[in-house]
């Protein structure tokens, strides 16, 4: 359900009710857990940019209740052309994190990787599986709605995994940025997707208190888009990761009605040749399942 105050037992209560409307239920045999926020840069969660720390302590906090107080939990990020894992912790408050919930921060950047060729749509890439990731048991994707340059449109759960690659110069990507955020999702696939909406990017940061859920990323990913005014239809990753089978761009909304979340989204209007312009630039450096709604 939404969340009603902005406090950790709030966004407790949001993320178990969203769970509950998509019927996810924790396995007990859980051992290892690995938690991916966004922390794509150094910016503060009040911007909407980045995921709340007291979010990732609400759901450390559901799993430990559901499975047990044992599971051996790692929050993970890689570093990327523009930003390092060790300042990131630090800054955005998981170093607290960690040491007030103990529980592990793992830059994949650093971690040991097994190398796996794929394909996505005409692509064949070699994406590097780190073990962390690898061996655990359960695996959560927490992510943010965010507008973004072209031909990209939206991030959300399927691009939060892109930043699971380890390799930090990640603009190299950028020319088949699209294929290669499909491929990173076939070797890294998450067991579920939550988003933490509660303050979102837009024209200006707003707290809407969204909090949706759901095991599909590509369905959860349509709905975000929906909320932010993107029509999912020309998001071109989610068509090429619908038919590489990572899941369906249609959706069943459950609980607070969606029309909700997109009347208070706050929209921006994006100024398509400019962030066209701006991609192209970034490039040359470069060379049906249920959603709950919180």
């Amino acid at each position: 359900m939404r969340v009603s105050k902005n406090s950790i037992n709030s966004m407790r209560q949001a993320i178990s009710e969203a769970l509950s409307l998509i019927d996810y239920s924790f396995n007990d045999n859980i051992k290892s857990v690995v938690i991916k926020p966004n922390l794509c840069y150094y910016w503060d969660y009040s911007t909407g940019q980045t995921t709340d720390p007291r979010f990732v302590a609400a759901l450390i906090d559901l799993i430990r209740k559901k499975i047990s107080p044992e599971p051996n939990i790692s929050i993970v990020e890689s570093d990327a052309s523009a930003m390092k894992c060790a300042h990131v912790f630090r800054m955005l408050g998981y170093e607290k994190l960690s040491n007030d919930y103990d529980v592990e921060l793992v830059n994949l950047s650093k971690d040991k990787s097994e190398t796996i060729a794929t394909t996505a749509g005409d692509l064949r890439v070699n994406v590097s599986l780190p073990q962390t990731i690898a061996k655990a048991d359960l695996k959560l994707n927490v992510t943010k709605i965010k507008y973004t340059m072209e031909p990209i449109k939206i991030t959300c759960a399927l691009k939060n995994i892109f930043g699971c690659n380890p390799y930090p110069r990640k603009f190299r990507y950028h020319p088949k940025l699209e294929e290669t955020i499909v491929a990173i999702n076939k070797i890294m696939r998450f067991d579920l997707n939550i988003i933490d909406g509660n303050i979102v990017s837009g024209i200006q940061p707003r707290r809407i208190g969204l909090v949706m859920a759901s095991t599909d990323p590509v369905a959860i990913d349509a709905a975000a888009s929906e909320i932010a005014g993107v029509n999912p239809r020309t998001i071109r990753y989610l068509q090429i990761a619908k038919e590489e089978g990572l899941g369906k761009t249609s959706f069943i909304p459950k609980g607070v009605p969606i029309g909700y979340f997109k009347s208070v989204y706050p929209r921006k209007t994006i100024n398509k040749k400019l962030m066209s312009k701006a991609y192209s630039l970034v490039t040359r450096i470069g060379l049906s399942r249920k959603i709950g709604l919180g």
